[in-house]
């Protein structure tokens, strides 16, 4: 049985880092490993226990990062595997485990897998990758569409066959179906588990596996693909079968199985699933031996309700028996939650502070995303100055993933806030000089003071790192639920709306009193609590 010094990551805190924004120590404009290194202290500060870095394997660059072209290498932009086991050592000093990206599901066209497989169609790796011939009338085999827009097969004049890509064209899918595929991706974990990576966060986990007779994906319904498929084309089909196939459970075993040869592992993984996120979810992470834990996109979208979170919990609490959620508002590939959830004319820092109190409450293992401790918001670009391939293509409709990943503030008044002595590879916003790490520091009401606060509050109570969750009657936009383990009793009450709200405990919970005396205009009397707009508390029973 796993004690919880094994199972570190039941509750822990993850900290994203975006490499190419974090930290330049060259001048060439791009965050580096070295960089990661220098600002690892910060990091260790907020009381998180994991860092997970974004990819900085050989690439392209064309997806930033997630079109790999040798997955056991360092890209030159970002240094060399003696930095990274030098950022490794020097965040084990500081008590951080280090998870690293994985894209399993594709490789970039550069790959020198691709290179060969696109040869012929009976080299040694014809079979690595999707390859598909084309309709008696030359159209493409299926009608799977790509994440990125446009169809999922590129044409390709060697072989003269469709390859299959579920985004960029430049991202060929690797073929799951074929063993060797999977024993020779399983060698390159392998490569970072001896490393001395504490764990693995899994792009696309769901696809992996394709339909092996390729058949067409039905439509979905109009009043499920919503708005979004005004914008984007992939939300129209119900993706039966160009992803989230049975058959990708038996490869997580393998995958698990290598894991658990290297005591205190662990992976997350990224479920993208429109439709079935939390079957799926719970498919890959029950039974102990699959994932650790999954995070689905529930709470990276616009909506901001009590009605909401309590939903997506409760959902996921009563779909999932034995498996383990990751909790996350913000990260790479969507608008930054402070910009998503300020109402017109509301104050940014309070939604960022009332954020981090909420998803420190939630059941489940948390995971930041660089700047938040900032209350960094959303960064308006211009076109020229995007450089997301999803951006440039559904401009203006669609303005890309740019704009959460600007370079990260550290001085306000240094060139480019102390990310670069060089043109940083995406603009500093001037208006987030004035949220600079060396501004909020040793401010008691700053953003990044409530992250430190509220970060060491969860993990002084076991309750709130894996106890049990129960929700409690509520009106309005008031969120109310308990959380409880070994006998230690808490209740978080949550104020959503942009007035003050009234609470009463119901008569069965007891007696309640706030863990901290002090807050401010939050007022407890027999047994009712009194909330100011985006108000918090957090109590203790009995």
């Amino acid at each position: 049985m796993a004690d919880e010094k094994t199972e570190w990551w039941r509750g822990c805190i993850i900290y994203q880092i975006y490499p190419r924004s974090f930290q330049d120590t060259s001048g060439d404009g791009s965050g580096d490993l070295k960089g990661i290194t220098s600002r690892l202290a910060h990091v260790a500060s907020l009381g998180v226990d994991a860092v997970w870095l974004s990819p900085f394997f050989k690439s392209p660059m064309a997806d930033m990062g997630y079109d790999v072209s040798d997955y056991c290498a360092v890209d030159p932009m970002f240094g060399s595997i003696e930095d990274f086991d030098a950022l490794v050592a020097e965040a084990h000093r500081l008590g951080l485990k280090i998870i690293i990206d994985q894209v399993l599901s594709h490789s970039s066209d550069k790959h020198d897998w691709f290179v060969e497989s696109r040869a012929s169609r009976d080299n040694p790796k014809a079979d690595w990758y999707v390859w598909a011939d084309t309709k008696p009338d030359g159209n493409a085999p299926n009608n799977w569409l790509s994440v990125f827009g446009g169809p999922a097969w590129e044409w390709d004049s060697t072989r003269r066959q469709y390859y299959m890509h579920n985004f960029l064209a430049s991202q060929p899918d690797l073929n799951f179906h074929n063993s060797e595929v999977q024993d020779a991706l399983l060698d390159t974990v392998r490569f970072w588990l001896e490393r001395g990576v504490d764990g693995f966060r899994l792009d696309t986990v769901n696809y992996y596996v394709h339909d092996r007779w390729l058949r067409s994906n039905p439509p979905l319904a109009s009043s499920v693909a919503g708005t979004n498929a005004e914008t984007n084309t992939y939300l129209y089909q119900e993706h039966l079968f160009d992803k989230t196939q049975p058959e990708n459970l038996a490869f997580l075993r393998r995958f698990r199985a290598l894991l658990d040869e290297y005591e205190g592992r662990a992976a997350v993984g990224e479920v993208g699933d429109e439709t079935r996120s939390l079957q799926t979810l719970a498919a890959y992470t029950s039974g102990g031996d699959k994932l650790n834990m999954c995070y689905t996109f529930d709470l990276l979208g616009p909506q901001f309700s009590a009605a909401h979170v309590r939903g997506c919990v409760e959902a996921f609490e009563a779909a999932v028996a034995d498996g383990w959620v990751c909790w996350a508002f913000s990260n790479h590939d969507v608008v930054r939650h402070v910009t998503r959830w300020t109402r017109p004319g509301g104050d940014a820092d309070s939604v960022a502070k009332f954020s981090i109190a909420l998803l420190s409450c939630l059941r489940g293992s948390i995971c930041l995303y660089q700047g938040e401790e900032l209350g960094l918001e959303e960064a308006e670009l211009a076109f020229e100055d995007l450089r997301d391939p999803v951006g440039i293509r559904f401009w203006p409709g669609v303005k890309g993933r740019d704009g959460c990943r600007t370079p990260m503030v550290w001085e306000a008044g240094a060139d480019n806030a102390g990310f670069s002595q060089g043109r940083p590879w995406l603009p500093v916003p001037a208006g987030h000089r004035s949220r600079a790490v060396d501004v909020q520091n040793g401010k008691d009401h700053s953003v990044l003071s409530a992250y430190r606060s509220v970060l060491a509050l969860r993990k002084r109570h076991p309750a709130l790192i894996s106890g049990s969750i129960r929700f409690l009657d509520a009106e309005d936009d008031v969120l109310a639920f308990t959380r409880e383990r070994d006998g230690e009793r808490l209740v978080c009450v949550f104020n959503f709306a942009g007035e003050p709200a009234n609470w009463r405990s119901p008569p069965d919970l007891g007696a309640m009193r706030a863990i901290d005396p002090d807050v401010a205009d939050i007022v407890l009397q027999d047994g009712q609590l009194s909330l100011p707009p985006l108000g918090s508390f957090l109590g203790r029973l009995g």
